[in-house]
């Protein structure tokens, strides 16, 4: 089957009922992944009262969570485009939730720090996995849109992990707050299993019946008209030869660096990093530099709840400026924003200008996500889509090593005045990588996936 043919019959089943499921079955994942990872930053001054830890050994645990995240999106990104993205699709949100809830009942901190290594090699996986799967289902029209909505799961996520340690953590303590939050995943374990392969997938490796059977699947789920997806597939399109997908290697690294994707894997690399050192080097520590800058431990919890919330705006404005000014232009504009919000937010003083400028930090920040997250799937072809957003997000994990460490120089003195070196590192990041997202070659808005 021909690629090209696979596409036209993907916009003949339109968009509908079946894409709706898929999405609140990714986006679910993703905000059960959100909450592993942000819970930490709730946690962690309740857990540091209780094992007395160090600064080292706070970002210790930070930084396991992120060398697990980095061999999961390496690993499963892989995985995805050899045997298909259906088995991590299902495999990737158990692992993280069953290690997630291990670490509730961890019994010391080596043990504690192990299992969430465990637990981000599942995290990891969500990514490519979702991601590539979520996008293959998706009509050309609004795809980035739909793309920037599924990213915005995470602030869901943020919100809801924010909100358990507001509720559980002053009265149940942070072990509690690990434990139910694991139990979101769990449940999409069960219910995962029911969804399709990917037809772009099948198709790419020559399972011509069975990409046609799912795509007549997602057909009928949207009520739309099974013989335009036989006529799509039937189409023969102008000097594509038969069977020219199949024949492509899957998964190879080598091709993300090859000239007609070097620059865009290399600009890609340094986007995923940039941001990443911002928003994890920030967003981890942000509720322990909220007692820095003067704020009680009880407000700390009310006061992070907010902040996530700021981060919805930033989301929805998003998704509407990737299909009205394009993806780069969207994701240049918010990263220089970020940057300029993280020196605003070391430069405050009052509780209102510090708060201020930290749900600035968010919504920019997350904006800054929801356009490379929709940029990312579409600038790679099908046999190596997943290897490729797995590649880049794995220079997230490396800068989730990098960004804490940085973070938690600020947390050794008793002041704010700490803040400034960090945030300014942080705020160099942000920039570059909106220059990066300016220098990206091609747009990808309204185009077919390759």
């Amino acid at each position: 089957m021909r690629l090209s043919s696979c596409d036209r019959a993907v916009e003949a089943a339109g968009y509908g009922r079946f894409q709706r499921r898929l999405l609140w079955l990714c986006g679910l994942g993703w905000a059960a992944d959100a909450m592993e990872v942000m819970l930490l930053s709730f946690a962690l001054p309740a857990m540091s009262a209780e094992w007395e830890l160090s600064a080292a050994q706070r970002g210790l645990v930070g930084a396991a969570l992120f060398a697990g995240m980095l061999a999961g999106a390496l690993f499963w990104g892989r995985l995805s485009d050899r045997i298909g993205r259906r088995v991590g699709f299902v495999a990737t949100v158990a692992f993280d939730s069953l290690f997630g809830l291990a670490s509730a009942l961890a019994p010391s901190f080596p043990a504690f720090v192990a299992l969430r290594c465990l637990t981000g090699f599942g995290v990891g996986g969500t990514l490519p996995v979702d991601y590539g799967m979520f996008s293959e289902f998706l009509p050309a029209r609004d795809r980035g849109r739909r793309l920037v909505l599924l990213e915005s799961f995470w602030a869901y996520g943020t919100i809801a992990a924010a909100g358990l340690a507001w509720l559980v953590v002053p009265r149940l303590g942070w072990r509690w707050l690990f434990a139910l939050s694991a139990l979101p995943g769990l449940i999409l374990f069960a219910v995962r299993g029911s969804m399709p392969e990917s037809p772009r997938f099948l198709a790419a490796g020559g399972r011509d019946a069975e990409a046609r059977e799912v795509l007549l699947r997602v057909a009928a789920a949207n009520g739309a008209d099974p013989a335009g997806v036989e006529a799509a597939l039937a189409a023969a399109p102008e000097g594509e030869a038969p069977g020219s997908a199949a024949a492509a290697p899957r998964g190879a690294l080598a091709e993300l660096l090859a000239p007609g994707l070097r620059r865009t894997t290399l600009l890609l690399w340094l986007l995923w990093f940039a941001i990443s050192v911002g928003y994890y080097g920030g967003f981890t520590w942000l509720p322990s530099w909220l007692r820095a800058k003067g704020f009680a431990l009880p407000s700390v919890y009310p006061t992070a709840f907010f902040l996530a919330l700021a981060q919805l705006p930033g989301y929805w404005s998003a998704a509407y400026l990737v299909e009205r000014w394009g993806r780069r232009r969207t994701l240049g504009t918010y990263l220089l924003g970020s940057g300029a919000c993280a020196l605003a937010f070391a430069l405050a003083r009052s509780p209102a200008s510090i708060v201020a400028a930290a749900a600035a930090l968010s919504f920019f920040a997350l904006g800054s996500w929801g356009a490379l997250y929709a940029y990312t799937p579409e600038a790679y072809p099908t046999r190596i889509r997943g290897t490729g957003i797995g590649a880049a997000s794995g220079m997230t994990r490396l800068a989730g090593l990098v960004g804490p460490s940085i973070g938690a120089l600020a947390t050794t003195g008793a002041s704010g005045a700490g803040l400034a070196g960090p945030m300014a590192a942080f705020a160099f990041a942000y920039a570059l990588g909106g220059i990066a997202a300016f220098a990206l070659p091609r747009e990808t808005a309204g185009e077919e996936l390759g």
